[in-house]
């Protein structure tokens, strides 16, 4: 980490305390009402959240601008995992006993729908001596300072990631202390982070691919669990971008006899009925069983256009096998991962950007 432009920093983010200092205050009185409404969830408070409750403590949360109708977000988790669930693991990853990294491990395994921006926030806010907020602009931050090998992608943030990464935030804020910000904690240099490193030449790297921070690329060479949460992040973010783009989107979706896929976009036409669009995750297995399971669901008259997603590689494989097959030459189309998670990035910039304005108030 480059400290000479930290402490750079740091010192313009003085004046700029010094010169702004309502907005100081301001800051300093969210943080500490942010801190002090999840830190107010004890173990015993979790567990027994309500479904009222649980949509609160997530809507709170600034990983979740990017969506206008909260409740659908919301309902949507505890529907894929269970208000159960959800409860016992939130407790777990808050106030459990094991190390952090292995909390982060077992959550990340246990839950659906909350992907490292959520996580590293509600721990931030619980711990923030010890834990980091990560997302986005945390990487472009981290990025300008000269840290290295950070993790772009969410299946590349593991619990240990997120530990090591919070040893830096925590350098960081060691900074900040010493330049006279005495109980500058965590959160303290997420703010800082925000306000002093989100300079305009580093943002427009933030969809460039420096090459310790490239995906995979070949998703055949990763181990098992690697290649299941790259699976299951694709996936995920299939069906997000398609609910950004206004279409009702669901993973796991039986669509013909025997065919079940990863995600399906669909839109009702008036009286005319419905339009369906139909993805499938390739990572590992038989490139058999997807061509196989994207025929199948060509039965479906609904079903207007069936992708494959995987790397380079695999999809000029997957071309290839699918060419001599009858009823599927010819209608299949490809769309790389890398290019999927870039797609999901972007738009979920814009869709943050635009919920930011309150033009559609939330309880709408």
């Amino acid at each position: 980490m480059d400290r000479e432009l930290l402490r750079k920093h740091i010192e313009h983010y003085k004046s700029h305390i010094a010169t702004n200092p309502q907005q100081a205050k301001l800051d300093t009185e969210q943080r500490r009402e942010r801190r002090d409404f999840y830190q107010g969830w004890s173990r015993e408070r979790l567990l027994a959240m309500s479904e009222d409750e649980f949509h609160e403590y997530i809507a709170k949360l600034w990983a979740m601008l990017i969506w206008g109708n909260k409740h659908y977000v919301t309902d949507k988790m505890i529907e894929d995992n269970g208000l159960e669930t959800l409860r016992q693991e939130l407790a777990e990853l808050v106030w459990g006993e094991a190390p952090v990294a292995k909390r982060w491990n077992r959550f990340r395994k246990s839950v659906k729908g909350m992907g490292p921006a959520m996580i590293s926030e509600v721990l931030s806010h619980v711990h923030p001596d010890t834990c980091m907020l990560w997302n986005r602009r945390a990487l472009i931050g981290l990025r300008y300072l000269g840290v290295k090998n950070l993790p772009r992608y969410d299946y590349q943030m593991t619990g240990e990631r997120y530990v090591e990464l919070s040893s830096v935030a925590e350098e960081v804020a060691k900074e900040l202390r010493t330049a006279g910000f005495y109980n500058a904690d965590l959160l303290t240099a997420d703010y800082f982070v925000w306000q002093e490193l989100q300079v305009e030449d580093n943002l427009a790297l933030a969809l460039r691919h420096p090459s310790e921070e490239q995906p995979t690329g070949d998703v055949t060479s990763v181990d098992q669990k690697t290649s299941e949460f790259i699976h299951n992040e694709v996936r995920d973010k299939l069906v997000d971008i398609g609910i950004f783009l206004g279409l009702a989107a669901r993973p796991e979706v039986k669509v013909a006899d025997g065919s079940k896929v990863d995600a399906v976009w669909e839109q009702t036409i008036g009286n005319m009925g419905r339009v369906i669009y139909v993805f499938e995750v390739q990572t590992k297995g038989s490139i058999d069983s997807l061509v196989i399971n994207l025929l199948k669901s060509l039965n479906n008259p609904a079903v207007q256009g069936v992708v494959a997603v995987s790397d380079a590689t695999q999809l000029e494989k997957i071309q290839k096998h699918a060419a001599g097959v009858q009823g599927l030459a010819g209608k299949l189309k490809c769309w790389d991962y890398e290019k999927v998670l870039e797609v999901h990035e972007a738009l979920q910039q814009v869709n943050a950007e635009i919920n930011s304005l309150g033009l559609v108030p939330s309880g709408f």
